[in-house]
C-alpha cells in the first residue's frame, strides 16, 4: 500500500507517519507539507531518517501534489486555530481547510485511492454546548445530566444537533465532512472520518489558541508565565486529551482494515477519564517539571471559547476494541521528556 499523508510534517501527521513506518517497514510513505506552522521543519529530518519521503506541497494548490499514484491518503492538513479568520482575512483558513479538502478528494478520485480524514470536535455548535447545565467543583466545571440528546456528564456524542454557529474553523471542517459525504455518494469514494478532540504529546508546538498541553508544559519547563483566560479566570474550564500515539494506534487499525471502516464518522477523544481543567493541568505540570510559574487571570471569555468539551466515544467503543491507554500524566510526562531532549531547538520557537 502506498500512503500519502497531507500535513505530514505537522504534529499529528508526523506522529502518524512514524507509527505507520514502524508497522509497515517497507511500505512507500510520503508526507506532504507546506511547512507553514513554525517548528514543522524540525520534523522533516526525523521523517527522512525513518525512510519516509518528504514532499513540499500545499493542499491549496492541486498542482503541488505528488505526481505518483497512491492507494490511501491520510488527510491531516489544517489551519487548526479556533480564532483563525476572526481578525484580518479568513482566506488562508478557508483555502486550506475547505478548498484544500476538495483538492485532496479530487486527488483521491484521480488515483482511485481511499481517505482517512481528520476532522474536529469543533463541528459541534458553541451556543448549544455553552447553554447546557453545569456545576462548579473545587478544580473544574462539570456538565449535569438533564436528558439532552447527545450531551451528558459523559460528554458530547454524535447525536447532538448540529444547528448553530461553531467558529469559522469548525464550519470549514463540518463543510469538509459534508463534501466528503457527497463524494462518497457521487463517486463511490471510500472515506473514514475521525472527529478528534484535543490531541497532545511529543512534537507539538503549542500556542495560546491551539496545542494547550504543549504550551503548558513548555511554559513550566522554561519558567514562562501563563494566563487563565475566560470564565472568571479561575482555570476551571475542561477539555479531554488524547495522546497522539493513541490516535496513531487507531489510525493503524483503520489502515489495516480500511474497507471495513469505510463510511465511519465519529468521535475520537480521550473522554471523561482522560480530561483535565487548566487548574488540574497546572498541578500535573508542576509535579512533572518541578517548577511553579506565575499564572495570571483574565476573567473575560474569548469568542467561540467553551467552558467544557468532552467527547463521548461510545459509538467508537461499540465497533472497536481500541481504547485510549495513556493518561494526562503520561501525556505531560512524555511531552516534558521530549522538551528536555530538544530544549535548545525548542527555545528558539518561543
Amino acid at each position: 500500500m502506498k500512503i500519502l499523508i497531507t500535513g505530514g510534517a505537522g504534529f499529528v501527521g508526523s506522529n502518524i507517519a512514524l507509527g505507520l513506518r514502524s508497522a509497515f517497514p517497507v511500505a512507500p510513505i510520503t508526507v506532504m507539507d507546506n511547512l507553514y506552522r513554525s517548528g514543522s521543519e524540525l520534523n522533516v529530518t526525523r521523517l527522512q531518517a525513518a525512510g519516509i519521503r518528504f514532499h513540499n506541497g500545499d493542499v491549496r494548490h492541486p498542482d503541488s501534489f505528488p505526481e505518483e499514484p497512491f492507494d490511501l491518503m491520510i488527510e491531516c492538513s489544517a489551519e487548526p486555530s479556533v480564532l483563525a479568520g476572526r481578525e484580518g482575512s479568513p482566506d488562508y483558513l478557508f483555502q486550506t481547510n475547505l478548498v484544500g479538502a476538495y483538492h485532496c478528494l479530487e486527488a483521491c478520485r484521480k488515483h482511485g485511492a481511499g481517505m482517512i480524514f481528520l476532522s474536529t470536535s469543533r463541528v459541534y455548535p458553541v451556543a448549544r454546548l455553552e447553554a447546557h447545565p453545569w456545576r462548579e467543583e473545587d478544580t473544574r466545571f462539570v456538565w449535569r445530566d438533564d436528558g439532552t440528546v447527545g450531551l451528558s456528564s459523559r460528554g458530547v456524542s454524535e447525536d447532538l444537533a448540529l444547528d448553530g454557529a461553531r467558529s469559522l474553523y469548525g464550519y470549514t471542517k463540518l463543510s469538509a465532512e459534508q463534501l466528503i459525504e457527497e463524494y462518497r455518494d457521487t463517486f463511490g469514494l471510500k472515506v473514514v472520518v475521525n472527529r478528534c478532540g484535543v490531541i497532545a504529546g511529543p512534537w507539538q508546538f503549542g500556542k495560546v489558541d491551539q496545542g494547550v498541553v504543549a504550551l503548558w508544559v513548555m511554559a513550566h519547563h522554561y519558567k514562562r508565565s501563563l494566563q487563565y483566560i475566560g470564565y472568571g479566570g479561575t482555570g476551571k474550564q475542561v477539555r479531554d486529551c488524547l495522546h497522539v500515539h493513541d490516535l496513531a494506534d487507531l489510525i493503524l487499525e483503520q489502515v489495516r482494515d480500511f474497507d471495513a471502516w469505510d463510511g465511519w464518522l465519529g468521535n475520537v477523544a480521550g473522554g471523561l477519564e482522560c480530561s483535565a481543567s487548566l487548574q488540574e493541568l497546572t498541578a500535573v505540570c508542576q509535579q512533572v517539571t518541578g517548577n511553579i510559574i506565575p499564572i495570571g487571570s483574565v476573567p473575560e471569555t474569548r469568542p467561540s471559547d467553551l467552558r467544557l468539551f468532552i467527547g463521548d466515544c461510545s459509538k467508537l467503543f461499540q465497533r472497536s476494541t481500541w481504547r485510549p491507554t495513556r493518561s494526562i500524566q503520561d501525556i505531560v510526562s512524555d511531552t516534558h521528556t521530549w522538551v528536555c531532549d530538544n530544549e535548545h531547538a525548542l527555545e528558539k520557537l518561543k
